[in-house]
């Protein structure tokens, strides 16, 4: 009976998002190396959207950097934003980021989204939970805070990705301030890893270790704006923005030490001028893969679907900088190949999520942002 019920719900979600039939499709078809497609806008009129999730009743959530959170339903952005948030500081690339569901959200309605908050010293990333009730959140709570903070806007990280274990976990960036990576006893520059009501994993790398912060799973992130689990292994998957240079694609895992600023394919803006050690040195990790020059990376998702099976297990990757979609296929832990299409066709992608109904969803950051949908041309 219980199979029974979660087919159903499984079922009621598909259902509801093949009932986004609202969007304006674009008539051109966009011929990639695999597929052919078209693009279908669900949503206009976003102010630097940020984040993206779906509900199990078919409605998405959307974040807006000013400080919004936006609803979708049927093809059509809700008028109002969601009631309840935090205070949150939206100053240069921070404030409301991004949007995740509780691994049993069905149940007990719980949201998590991360922010910059201020407080002594200036601002920092936070995250907060809080349970979803019609159009506001209930019983809103602050899990985690960023220490120390800093005056800088820049370098947020802020993706939220929980495991097949239930731990979340919380990316970093280094907040403009390259030597914080590395410090042991920083947030910044860095992967936190929580249990859901934000206590400490028993288990992390360096919990009782004089001078750490416990919440710390790695350290040397620069700035991670996309992370995703890897559909066959559950291992977290993240890329990083380089600095002119060197983005990276790695596999996070606990205690280690990904290099930066130590070691870098990248260089000083500007100038050009070698940064840290090099590009190698033992005990640092090397990236599985990265990008010279930058493509100024920011969400990314596996796709497991069926709407576009040649694409299963493929890796898609958003670019800011270059306003295009990667593809990136995979043989196990190596890339072996990248395509690049919708150049300048879309903006800035800041997001990419694969939907319940096995298509791809792209986030737009601009002023006037939004929300599209890849739809195979059959």
């Amino acid at each position: 009976m219980r199979n029974l019920t979660v087919l159903t719900r499984i079922l009621s979600c598909t259902a509801a998002f093949l009932l986004l039939t609202a969007a304006a499709r674009s008539p051109e078809v966009i011929k990639t190396q695999e597929h052919d497609l078209r693009i279908a806008e669900i949503a206009t009129g976003l102010e630097h959207p940020w984040g993206l999730a779906f509900l199990p009743d078919g409605r998405m959530l959307v974040t807006e950097r000013p400080g919004r959170l936006r609803v979708i339903k049927d093809g059509r952005l809700a008028a109002e934003p969601v009631a309840g948030l935090p205070p949150i500081e939206a100053r240069g690339q921070g404030g409301l980021l991004d949007v995740a569901l509780h691994p049993d959200f069905a149940e007990n309605r719980l949201i998590y989204f991360s922010y910059a908050g201020s407080g002594e010293g200036g601002v920092s990333t936070e995250v907060a939970r809080g349970k979803l009730a019609d159009h506001r959140l209930e019983d809103v709570q602050v899990i985690f805070r960023q220490q120390p903070k800093s005056k800088t806007g820049r370098h947020f990280g802020s993706r939220l990705v929980f495991d097949r274990k239930g731990y979340l976990y919380i990316t970093l960036g280094d907040r403009g301030d390259r030597q914080r990576a590395q410090r042991p006893d920083d947030h910044a520059g860095s992967v936190i890893r929580l249990h859901d009501d934000g206590r400490i994993p028993a288990d992390n790398p360096f919990i009782g270790k004089q001078g750490w912060q416990p919440e710390k799973f790695t350290l040397g992130n620069r700035n991670i704006q996309g992370a995703a689990l890897h559909p066959r292994t559950g291992e977290l998957w993240a890329h990083e923005h380089g600095p002119q240079g060197g983005d990276e694609i790695n596999i996070i895992r606990a205690g280690v030490n990904y290099g930066w600023p130590v070691i870098t394919y990248g260089v000083n803006y500007v100038i050009g001028t070698a940064i840290g050690e090099g590009t190698h040195k033992p005990g640092l990790a090397q990236p599985l893969y990265y990008w010279v020059p930058s493509i100024a990376p920011s969400g990314m998702t596996f796709y497991t679907g069926d709407r576009f099976p040649r694409w299963r297990g493929d890796l898609f990757v958003g670019s800011l900088k270059d306003r295009m979609l990667v593809r990136l296929s995979l043989d196990g832990e190596q890339v072996v190949g990248e395509e690049r299409f919708l150049h300048d066709a879309l903006g800035r992608i800041r997001d990419v999520r694969q939907g319940p109904d096995g298509l791809l969803y792209l986030l737009t950051d601009e002023n006037d942002g939004a929300l599209v949908r890849l739809e195979p041309v059959n």
